[in-house]
């Protein structure tokens, strides 16, 4: 029997929001038992580095060196992530000793998987040394040097789960398991089969919209989107978008999606289709299925808007959950899932496969830092 050991996840999604880290008992392999998590919100100063790290992303990309903000951000990132694991181990009553492994995301700032680049800043290394914890982390690069889209990588922790759940919807095969960060992904659960696939925009242009027009980082629970009315022009706009005709998997940037088709709305309208956006792109995903799903189990920040859970159940016609509902903790999956990809890694067990990244086989990934050296 394969052992089983106490391991952090991480996670630094692409709404920006902050850090959210989760204790995991796992073999990486069949078993996973969620335990205390939490999350340490950004600072308005962290966020800001973090917005000015995904632009000057673009420009290294167009051939520019790495500029010291981004090395700054990075650094930043690091500490804050080392501040999260300490309170985390508090919360838990643990030691360092008693950890065996984070599994550290990091932060992606470029995804490029067509050109075989994805980037993701934060420091392993010293995040091992701050800690006093080995570190995994770059689990995306493998995956795309091999020719995958290094996203998404959470559907082997959605199927641990799914194998595991008893007496709730999410037991009943087939199911969709879809994470809605800054981008939205899905995760489809057959008897023998998983699909994964990004499905569209998820929370992003939402939140770059707030922001503009209202000066907060989000739509609280959907609330402004709820006063305005949604415009069939440019949402069929954007539906036409040929991202959602490419076979899956593949996978996107946070910036692939923006608003440009809800400029000339007002900011109540405008947050409104792209809400509707959000939820009919992910009701798209149905055409890749094999299978109908008897239920839609939502994760991530966007189960807690209810208008784009209400526009979700709309289009899709059928039984959508928060990941409470089946008995799982919706803030924390992808951080879970991070603790359970690093002990993967650490054994050589594959994160990615054919049907979750488009990559030609299974495929191992992850960096080991070692607290020691």
């Amino acid at each position: 029997m394969a052992e089983v050991q106490k391991i952090i996840g991480l996670m630094s999604g692409t709404s920006l929001d902050g850090v959210d880290a989760a204790l995991v008992e796992t073999d990486g392999e069949d078993i996973a038992v969620p335990g205390p998590a939490l999350g340490l919100p950004y600072d308005p100063e962290m966020r800001a580095m973090l917005r000015k790290a995904l632009d000057d992303a673009q420009i290294v990309a167009a051939g520019a060196p790495v500029p010291w903000s981004i090395r700054d951000a990075e650094r930043r990132l690091t500490e804050a992530h080392a501040e999260a694991v300490k309170a985390l181990l508090a919360k838990a009553g643990l030691s360092p000793r008693q950890v065996a492994l984070i599994g550290f995301h990091g932060q992606t700032i470029l995804h490029r998987p067509a050109q075989r680049w994805t980037w993701q800043i934060g420091d392993g290394a010293l995040l091992a040394r701050l800690t006093g914890i080995d570190v995994v982390n770059d689990f995306r690069s493998a995956d795309v040097k091999a020719g995958g889209q290094g996203a998404p990588l959470v559907p082997l922790y959605h199927a641990v789960l799914a194998r595991n759940a008893r007496g709730h919807a999410a037991s009943e095969l087939p199911i969709v398991l879809v994470n809605i960060g800054g981008v939205a992904n899905v995760t489809y659960i057959g008897q023998d089969s998983v699909l994964a696939f990004d499905t569209g925009p998820g929370n992003a242009p939402i939140d770059d919209w707030m922001h503009r027009h209202s000066g907060v980082p989000v739509d609280e629970s959907g609330n402004f989107a709820r006063t305005g009315k949604v415009d069939d022009v440019a949402l069929n706009r954007m539906l036409a978008n040929k991202f959602f005709d490419v076979v899956p998997p593949k996978s996107l940037d946070r910036l692939d999606f923006g608003s440009a088709a809800v400029e000339n709305l007002s900011p109540q309208n405008g947050a409104a289709t792209l809400t509707a956006f959000t939820a009919a792109s992910i009701a798209k995903a149905r055409e890749h299925f094999a299978d109908m799903p008897n239920t839609w189990i939502v994760c991530g920040g966007g189960r807690h808007n209810r208008t784009l859970m209400d526009a979700l159940r709309a289009y899709v016609n059928a039984p959508v959950l928060a990941a409470e509902d089946a008995g799982w903790n919706g803030d924390f999956i992808e951080a879970e899932a991070f603790a359970y990809l690093a002990a993967r890694s650490v054994k050589g067990l594959p994160l990615s496969l054919p049907t979750t990244t488009g990559v030609k086989e299974p495929m191992t990934g992850g960096k080991l830092h070692r607290a020691g050296l």
